[in-house]
């Protein structure tokens, strides 16, 4: 049985940065709780800062990165997608100023853990049973805190241009296929992105590539020329060129470069 499960931001980033501060899309809902240092989180191509005491809910498939530096903290809670549990249509940032909102929030994450962590039976269900109680927590938030401003035209094309590329990424296509695609010029496109995000849409799409390329190099053994291929990079050669351009590594390199830093973590 599917069920909800708990994380720290560092564990849910597996102790690499890029896994957050790259864009990229879970395919599960998260339920991010910052209770230390402020950041800056990109989520549907707007960028936003990010502090203690917000909560950040990211639907299942929208495209965002986070990045909390090295002393912010956090939780995520991972809902799966598709199921009972329910979740906003779009992305929320919520900021709890209320004591009493706080502790509630907390309170829920505190007693998933707790569950998590002792593994008895019938786990499973109590974790969906506290997730349940974790989206009334979410949607009685949302309406104290009134209706959120309604997206102005260059954060409407912002989420389409970031749909699009959440769904499109692997096909290969150039930035300006997208741009077209939306009824815009690349120009157009690239200054509202930057004004949006700080990003140029160029950016935004190399990105979700290279997030996708460094997690199929570093998390599974399918062979380089296999990957390129599946992301659209019309030869293995190119995909190396991009990969080294982006990382300083070769696609080989790297697989090797988190292949020596798993038994570290296991060590830790």
């Amino acid at each position: 049985m599917a069920h909800a499960e708990i994380k720290t931001v560092v564990q849910w980033a597996r102790g690499t940065d890029w896994r957050l501060t790259l864009q990229h899309s879970c395919p599960d809902h998260a339920l991010i709780w910052i209770t230390r240092g402020q950041g800056i989180a990109i989520i549907d191509g707007v960028r936003r800062g990010v502090g203690v005491h917000n909560a950040l809910a990211i639907p299942a498939g929208t495209m965002f990165s986070l990045d909390l530096g090295k002393t912010g903290f956090g939780q995520v809670c991972l809902l799966p997608a598709g199921g009972p549990i329910l979740m906003p249509d779009h992305a929320q940032h919520l900021r709890i100023r209320d004591v009493t909102g706080q502790n509630e929030l907390t309170a829920i994450l505190e007693a998933m853990q707790r569950e998590q962590s002792a593994h008895r039976d019938f786990m499973d269900e109590a974790l969906n049973a506290q997730a349940r109680m974790l989206t009334v927590w979410l949607r009685r938030t949302m309406i104290a805190q009134g209706p959120q401003e309604r997206p102005n035209s260059s954060a409407r094309l912002m989420q389409a241009y970031a749909a699009l590329v959440a769904r499109d990424y692997t096909s290969g296509r150039a930035m300006a296929v997208y741009a077209r695609a939306l009824g815009v010029t690349p120009t157009h496109l690239t200054r509202v992105c930057k004004q949006a995000s700080g990003l140029t849409a160029a950016d935004l799409l190399t990105e979700r590539s290279l997030h996708a390329a460094r997690d199929l190099l570093e998390a599974s053994d399918l062979p380089i020329g296999q990957i390129a291929a599946s992301l659209g990079f019309g030869s293995a050669a190119y995909f190396s060129r991009f990969i080294l351009q982006h990382t300083g590594l070769t696609p080989s390199a790297l697989r090797q470069a988190a292949a020596t830093r798993k038994p570290m973590a296991a060590a830790h």
